[in-house]
């Protein structure tokens, strides 16, 4: 009975420097990314929306230098862009149940397409049979932006819009709670 008392103790001692290390390596090993993450949240009437991205820079860049046209973009830098809606809402003119989603984009011409998503990943590791929604919205002209940027603003009880600004384009994705 000791003995086996005595293996579980070592196992769980293993066990807990191990994730340690792990946790110390990661630590020790980080640096700034090019393309730092930002996180922002909105509540419109009782439905929060929050979203997470990578915001990379355009460093003398032109946006249509790093951004696709008429190609799937992951509308940010680094892991996918990630939404979360905690109740139902509409995104555009399409119905998106509350839950967790990645969003691309596909921009062309005057207008961009926004997807939502229900799958996360590193990079463009796009799927289209995960697609959850898509709808078509204006792009327009804003203030210059180096860095992307996604914000809220026309907010009402029931409405707002979630902006995504980068150099001078800027496009204002209507969220309508249910």
């Amino acid at each position: 009975m000791k003995f086996i008392l005595r293996i579980g103790i070592v196992s769980l001692i293993a066990l807990f420097a191990a994730s340690s290390l792990a946790v110390a390596q990661d630590r020790g090993g980080k640096k700034a990314r090019p393309s730092p993450n930002a996180a922002i949240s909105q509540t419109i009437g009782t439905t929060v929306v929050s979203v997470t991205y990578g915001r990379p820079g355009l460093k003398g860049r032109g946006v249509e230098a790093l951004v696709p046209v008429r190609r799937v973009w992951r509308t940010g830098a680094n892991e996918s862009t990630v939404i979360t809606f905690s109740s139902d809402v509409k995104v555009g003119d399409k119905a998106v149940s509350a839950g967790t989603y990645s969003i691309y984009t596909i921009s062309g011409g005057n207008e961009m397409t926004i997807i939502i998503n229900s799958k996360m990943s590193w990079g463009t590791q796009y799927d289209k049979t995960q697609d959850v929604a898509r709808t078509n919205v204006p792009m327009g002209n804003g203030d210059f932006t180096e860095r992307f940027t996604i914000d809220f603003d026309s907010l009402s009880d029931t409405k707002a819009h979630m902006n995504l600004s980068w150099g001078e384009y800027l496009v204002a994705v209507p969220i309508e709670v249910q």
